[in-house]
């Protein structure tokens, strides 16, 4: 195991934006689907996601609130591998405009028109518990902050 920080991650991870949230379905299935933070990638553990609140994505969440998320970075030069993070975490609905507007961005309108006043939408805040990363070269495990 490594003994790599949180913040050594973070700043490894700076430029994924994207990840893959899996989430438990009512018939008890998983459910993957791709999430952008945004740019909201100053990670200390816990990652955050607009979206709308009459998905399935919510209801999946207040069902059962242990998600997983995992991040993929670009391969390195000379073909070194990328960067693989797997969160397991527990997640939390914000219906906060307040909390909104802390993550809000620009980019964002294109999905949700009105700002943080678009109607229906929802915060989803995943909190880290388990943080594992492989890198081609180790592999370990982070303690998220307290």
């Amino acid at each position: 195991m490594s003994d790599r920080t949180i913040g050594d991650l973070a700043k490894a991870m700076g430029k994924i934006d994207f990840a893959m949230l899996t989430t438990r379905t009512e018939g008890g299935q998983l459910a993957t689907r791709p999430m952008s933070n945004n740019s909201d990638v100053e990670w200390d553990g816990d990652s955050y996601y607009f979206t709308y609140d009459d998905t399935r994505t919510v209801s999946d969440i207040e069902r059962d609130p242990h998600v997983a998320l995992s991040f993929q970075g670009r391969a390195g030069i000379l073909g070194a591998p990328p960067l693989f993070v797997a969160v397991e975490g527990e997640a939390g609905i914000i219906r906060d405009k307040a909390t909104f507007a802390d993550h809000w961005t620009s980019d964002l309108e294109r999905w949700f028109p009105d700002g943080i006043d678009t109607p229906g939408m929802a915060l989803i805040k995943v909190a880290a518990v388990r943080i594992h990363y492989w890198d081609g070269e180790e592999e370990g495990e982070v303690a998220p902050r307290a």
